[in-house]
């Protein structure tokens, strides 16, 4: 007699109900799906504890959490949710379920094989980040209207080397946002880390004098709570 399959699993570090802090659906409730494990390591990451805290669950167990949530709006973030092949279960099947699926993903994983219906938002990594060498470029030509490209900016250098992405690859035509976001500055007993961080008024002025097609993104969530805080 045949044995029934092994039900997907995928490894996750949180999910919670909360307010979206970044991207153009910034201000609106949100379900949070985090996953563990990341293959990238980049100077400024606000999510170190993703690398290695949670636990496997069903795909279906996940799926069935999200959905007693009435919210619209799910966002599959990480770590890197695309190290993990059974997200693309769970992400179609939110689809189906008539979610609106927000994707959180570097830009060191081919995006071509999520659900075309999943709003992909990546985060290409600039020199500053450590890990620039890492962005597979060819997902620029994998990008849907839909989608929204993010930077996240640690200073002068990186700003340039973003506004050369920008009009190199003429993403503003190819996009439905893209998002330049100031690294955070961390508090002195800040666990995050400890990187110096860039003042928003300093990219603000540099948007405006250069007059790129770009949104100045903050992290909503860190001014409604402590920045550490986490599940929110």
């Amino acid at each position: 007699m045949a044995t029934a399959p092994m039900p997907s699993r995928l490894l996750i570090n949180e999910i919670f109900h909360s307010i979206q802090g970044e991207s153009t659906y910034a201000g609106l409730p949100c379900i949070f799906v985090r996953l563990r494990g990341c293959h990238l390591r980049c100077a400024w990451c606000d999510t170190t504890y993703a690398f290695n805290e949670g636990a496997a669950r069903s795909v279906s167990d996940v799926l069935r959490e999200v959905l007693a949530i009435p919210t619209d709006l799910v966002e599959i973030t990480g770590g890197e949710p695309l190290l993990q092949q059974p997200v693309h279960e769970l992400m179609s099947s939110l689809c189906d379920a008539g979610r609106t699926v927000l994707l959180e993903t570097s830009g060191a994983c081919d995006i071509s094989v999520c659900d075309p219906r999943v709003i992909r938002i990546m985060d290409l990594k600039p020199p500053g980040s450590g890990e620039c060498g890492r962005n597979d470029m060819e997902n620029i030509d994998r990008l849907q209207a839909e989608d929204e490209v993010k930077f996240v900016i640690g200073d002068r250098d990186d700003y340039d080397w973003s506004v050369a992405q920008i009009q190199q690859h003429n993403l503003a035509d190819r996009v439905s946002a893209i998002l330049l976001s100031p690294v955070y500055e961390t508090a002195a007993d800040s666990h995050i880390t400890g990187h110096a961080g860039l003042e928003p008024s300093t990219l603000a002025a540099w948007m405006l004098e250069d007059g790129i097609p770009a949104r100045l993104q903050t992290q909503m969530h860190k001014s409604i709570w402590h920045p550490t805080t986490r599940g929110v």
